[in-house]
């Protein structure tokens, strides 16, 4: 079995979406798991949600959902970090990388950001966000995890004191053994390959490479082509029923979000603004919301947001502080979700990484089965016949994903 840990809620869904999509069967866990499965599976991803907390709880959370993995049979693991390396000098992703080689004492591991189909490459250590350096990307501005520097190498060297070396591409493409001498080169000393990726053959070969490593971490990109080196022939399963009653939930303020919100507007379907500044108050929030949704024809799907554009989240940012405005926000949305599944939706769709991770801890969700894709890395999750969700990284997903993903019947 392959043990895949993310560390947000959505990087958690695009990984299991990849495995899925291999014809790998696929078990999805928010948060750490109790106990082992008891259901047989080939690969179990658990999302945490520890890109942004402290480095040792990252860690130590980590390697509780690790040693849980461990009892029940994972023969290899994999860390799951964001496409765009999301992360400060101070972690998250150095200081999980050494906790989990320590732990499955392995020497080199080969780590990539890479996920070419996403529009991300590495090209001599550096990531391209589509044609962009991720200095120069929309990242640089990001809220929490500002990426100023586009070099790999030295953003993990900010936060690991193991030494860091590069796969370039010619290695990577070499079709003598040279690939495979560099990996196990290492295995007394340990350190971090980071390699070079522009297209999914580059992905393919790597994961060729490593296929008997223990241990590797990037982004969707290489578990995807891990998994398909480990996939075997399986029937495809069959088409499973939606809930009928959606509802929508949005709080990412990318681009790509704020596109889709547009569209579900255009669509002519109910919509309603939650409006921080003006009710500072994560209770009255709710309730504020939940009155508008009551009157909400029950045949249609609804949208309730707090997404804003940068200009917009700067003032209120301003006025409450990034820690607040985050909280009080975060709080209202995971018990407006609570409050929908109560008044009998069955269907939800949550756009943005945090506004996931707040929707499923209002919920509760623990283990559920990874289904078909709405988009690339953005699969249904089951739970159950009466419960579908799907949790969407702010920027996944065409400008009609939230239109099609609350009308859609099957998945």
């Amino acid at each position: 079995m392959i043990a895949v840990i993310a560390d947000d809620v959505t990087g958690g869904t695009d990984a299991a979406s990849a495995c899925r999509g291999a014809g790998l069967r696929t078990l999805l866990s928010f948060g750490i798991p109790l106990s082992p499965a008891d259901e047989v599976v080939n690969v179990h991803v658990v999302a945490l949600k520890t890109r942004s907390i402290p480095a040792q709880d990252a860690v130590r959370q980590t390697l509780d959902a690790a040693r849980v993995l461990l009892e029940a049979g994972a023969d290899s693991f994999y860390f799951k970090y964001c496409s765009t390396f999301d992360s400060t000098a101070d972690g998250n992703i150095g200081p999980v990388l050494d906790a989990l080689s320590d732990l499955l004492n392995v020497g080199s591991v080969v780590t990539t950001p890479a996920a070419p189909s996403h529009g991300r490459t590495v090209y001599r250590g550096y990531l391209f966000v589509g044609d962009k350096l991720l200095a120069e990307s929309h990242m640089r501005n990001h809220p929490l995890t500002p990426m100023r520097d586009s070099s790999v190498l030295r953003l993990l060297g900010a936060q690991t004191a193991r030494r860091i070396t590069m796969l370039d591409l010619p290695v990577v493409r070499d079709d003598s053994d040279l690939l495979q001498q560099k990996i196990t080169d290492g295995s007394t000393c340990p350190r971090y390959l980071v390699a070079d990726a522009i297209c999914d053959d580059d992905l393919r070969r790597l994961a060729h490479a490593i296929r008997n490593e223990r241990f590797a971490a990037g982004s969707a990109g290489l578990i995807s082509a891990i998994a398909r080196e480990r996939a075997r022939s399986e029937a495809a399963p069959p088409a499973l029923p939606l809930p009928t009653r959606s509802a929508v939930v949005a709080g990412s303020c990318s681009e790509a979000t704020l596109g889709q919100i547009a569209a579900f507007k255009q669509a002519g379907f109910p919509w309603y603004e939650l409006d921080v500044l003006a009710t500072p108050n994560p209770e009255a929030l709710e309730a504020d919301a939940l009155a508008w949704f009551d009157r909400t024809p029950t045949d249609q799907p609804a949208l309730i947001y707090s997404s804003r554009s940068p200009e917009e989240l700067a003032k209120i940012q301003a006025v409450l502080g990034v820690e607040r405005s985050a909280q009080i926000i975060e709080h209202a949305t995971a018990e407006i979700a609570a409050a929908l599944v109560r008044r009998g939706v069955g269907r939800i769709v949550a756009a943005g990484g945090e506004t996931s991770g707040a929707v499923v801890k209002g919920l509760k969700l623990r283990t559920g089965l990874v289904g078909r894709e709405a988009a690339l890395g953005v699969p249904w999750i089951h739970f159950g016949d009466a419960f579908a969700i799907l949790l969407k990284s702010g920027n996944f997903g065409d400008r009609d994903l939230l239109v099609r993903a609350a009308t859609q019947t099957t998945t």
